[in-house]
């Protein structure tokens, strides 16, 4: 093979049985969440914390189940692997199944270039910690969408309501949540966000841009592979607790209490956490950055 056409196998091969283990032990984990997701679509009921995390981020419950090995690893060649990885993606050579970065698209390049330099920039700014959650409330503001409100009613009186937003300076950072705000709290932003300028003040203080890591994740697959990927999951499904549980729906009845950030002790509360996962996200942040770029490298010159 010629060096652009070389395989992207890593410095690991997995056996059959290794990898057939991996493969199931990823699926039982990730059932956690796709199988109360199946049922609940089954019977028409909602879950207005989990539910997020595949309305929202278009991958499928069995995407997410589907089982990839991580960028360093290849597999020993077998007809279970080659009937599992097929090809283009997947090729064998010299005994080992890996993936060929050669096979990728001029568009499907550009769009890990595009999610590397996203990374690459949101991790070189300071984190910021003084949100508090305010955008679930400015999405409410004025009576405007309460989306959950058929399942979960607002924690106080809507005035009550407003008036906490109008005392405490708004200051979303991320344009898709700001998207969503009433279109009277816009104004109230501290930030101004755009759609052409969505990742300019993309920072990794914030929970959002820290959830959509596994939005990125997902879209470098099956590249980066599915122990990367349940971890970025795993980290928006915390960060998601967290982002309903200081909002204004009282969740009570799903199990959530609430994070009270209309008291300083719910504020104090709620950047302690927040400042922690922002740490597991940095760490994952860096090694979805070294998984492209080393996918990128593996590739260059197929164009």
């Amino acid at each position: 093979m010629s060096a652009p056409d070389r395989l992207f196998r890593g410095d690991t091969v997995l056996t059959t049985a290794e990898w057939q283990a991996r493969a199931a032990a990823h699926l039982a984990r990730v059932e956690v969440y796709t199988r109360p997701r199946r049922e609940r679509r089954a019977r028409g009921a909602s879950h207005p914390v989990h539910d997020f995390l595949f309305q929202y981020y278009s991958y499928s419950p069995a995407k997410l189940e589907a089982w990839h090995p991580s960028s360093g690893e290849g597999l020993v060649d077998s007809t279970e692997a080659r009937e599992r990885f097929p090809e283009p993606v997947y090729v064998a050579a010299d005994g080992v199944i890996g993936r060929m970065p050669g096979a990728m698209s001029s568009a499907e390049r550009d769009t890990l270039v595009k999610v590397l330099d996203v990374l690459r920039a949101t991790h070189e700014r300071p984190a910021q910690f003084g949100c508090y959650g305010m955008h679930e409330w400015a999405m409410v503001y004025g009576g405007h969408d309460v989306r959950h409100a058929q399942v979960a009613p607002l924690r106080m009186p809507q005035a009550e309501l407003d008036a906490f937003v109008e005392s405490r300076p708004v200051l979303c950072s991320h344009f898709e949540a700001f998207r969503f705000f009433a279109p009277a709290a816009k104004p109230l932003n501290r930030v101004l966000l755009t759609w052409e300028t969505r990742h300019d003040l993309e920072q990794p203080g914030c929970i959002h841009a820290n959830m959509d890591l596994y939005r990125w994740a997902f879209t470098c697959m099956p590249w980066v592979g599915s122990e990367l990927l349940w971890q970025c999951f795993a980290l928006a499904a915390e960060l998601r607790v967290l982002d309903m549980e200081a909002g204004p729906y009282d969740l009570r009845s799903f199990g959530v209490e609430p994070v009270r950030v209309e008291t300083p002790e719910g504020r104090e509360e709620y950047q302690r956490r927040q400042r922690a996962l922002s740490e597991q996200a940095r760490g994952l942040r860096a090694a979805l950055i070294d998984a492209i770029g080393a996918v990128l490298e593996a590739g260059a010159g197929r164009r």
